[in-house]
């Protein structure tokens, strides 16, 4: 059952992981930032489209480094 939900979790939060692994997970300022938007997505009326704007913008800041490497 243990290994079942860890599976889960990963599988949903993986980005998440990645995030805090990429930023440092003792850095208290990125945990916040990433908890304080995690917070107006969800319960903002425009969280919706607070997620899909997030997502556009890493797109292209990834297709950027990719670019410029």
């Amino acid at each position: 059952m243990g290994l079942e939900q860890g599976l889960y979790c990963v599988g949903c939060c993986w980005v998440l992981m990645g995030l805090l692994f990429v930023g440092g997970v003792m850095n208290l300022m990125w945990i916040a930032a990433i908890t304080a938007f995690i917070l107006v997505e969800i319960n903002a009326p425009f969280g919706v489209q607070a997620g899909r704007f997030s997502g556009l913008m890493l797109i292209i800041c990834g297709a950027l480094v990719i670019g410029l490497s």
